[in-house]
């Protein structure tokens, strides 16, 4: 059989269309000869993944985004097909986490797999799909409290200005100038008062170095009559206090026990009963003298009088 000039054409084109195919998916990931698993995962927003994505599980890449459509339940959802190599196994529950690779906003997709469920997933299960904040949203999470911060502080700022512009009337205006030309009118007669004290003390040099050596002299003087005063012997003073107040003591006690005429003077009711009639009659014969005095008292303009009544 002879092969015509047209079968060889027709197999070389049909050969360069399968190659064609096979790179263009190879380029993509896509190997069409490997029976690799497929999962799929919802997601509400992609955030720039396209097809050929890896596909990642602790770093290591293991798979690629396939396809990106959206849900059949008409809720604009995306749902995104994942083709994993065959020898990686992990769980249903395992997460689909989607993140960026890398500041220039690379996106890939992330395998966390959870070690404590054992039913392991198979080609054509839904994952749960989760979305990492990337370096732009944190940075946006960052700076939103602190532009709400500066925001209040430059309402505040231009309150205070309208405070301070309703507060500088044309009156506090004039004030404020006049307390500054107050200002510097004090500041002048403190300088030159500054200047008289200056040649006061220069032109009284000598007196007030006479006055501090006299004062020197004082303290050192006052320093001598504090060491006379403290060498002096005051045990012996101290002492004879002691013995004073000793003596003391024992004549209150024996006041105080009954022995002596001043215990008996203090103790004998007699002698204040008497002293005290004494008193009574002293002071009725007074009255009596005052009343009477003629019985005490005798005399005449013309001499004694011998005669008797």
């Amino acid at each position: 059989m002879k092969i015509t000039k047209e079968i060889r054409t027709g197999v070389l084109v049909m050969t360069g269309l399968v190659m064609t195919i096979f790179s263009f998916n190879y380029l993509k990931g896509i190997n069409i000869l490997d029976k690799s698993r497929y999962f799929l995962v919802v997601y509400d927003n992609v955030e720039g993944l396209v097809p050929s994505n890896p596909v990642t599980i602790n770093g290591y890449k293991i798979g690629n985004v396939q396809k990106i459509n959206f849900s059949d339940d008409g809720t604009n959802k995306l749902e995104i097909k994942l083709m994993i190599d065959n020898e990686v196994e992990f769980s249903k529950s395992s997460k689909a986490e989607l993140y960026e690779t890398g500041l220039i906003g690379g996106k890939a997709i992330a395998i966390i797999p959870n070690y404590e469920d054992s039913s392991i997933a198979v080609s054509g299960d839904y994952l749960l799909g989760t979305i990492k904040p990337g370096l732009t949203e944190l940075v946006n999470q960052k700076l939103t409290p602190l532009q709400d911060k500066l925001e209040s502080a430059i309402q505040n700022a231009d309150k205070v200005m309208l405070n301070v512009n309703e507060l500088l009337s044309d009156d506090t205006k004039t004030s404020l100038q006049q307390s500054i030309v107050n200002f510097k009118s004090i500041s002048e007669s403190l300088y030159e008062t500054t200047g008289n004290l200056n040649s006061i003390i220069l032109n009284n040099t000598n007196s007030i170095e006479n006055s501090l050596k006299n004062i020197e002299s004082s303290a050192e003087n006052f320093n001598e009559i504090t060491e006379s005063v403290s060498d002096a012997n005051l045990s012996d003073l101290i002492l004879e206090l002691n013995s004073t107040v000793s003596n003391f003591n024992l004549v209150l006690t024996k006041i105080n026990s009954g022995n002596g005429s001043v215990s008996k003077l203090l103790d004998n009711d007699a002698i204040f009963n008497n002293l005290e009639k004494a008193t009574a009659e002293l002071e009725a014969l007074i009255n009596d003298v005052k009343a009477n005095p003629s019985r005490y008292v005798h005399f005449s303009i013309f001499g004694k009088n011998t005669s008797k009544n």
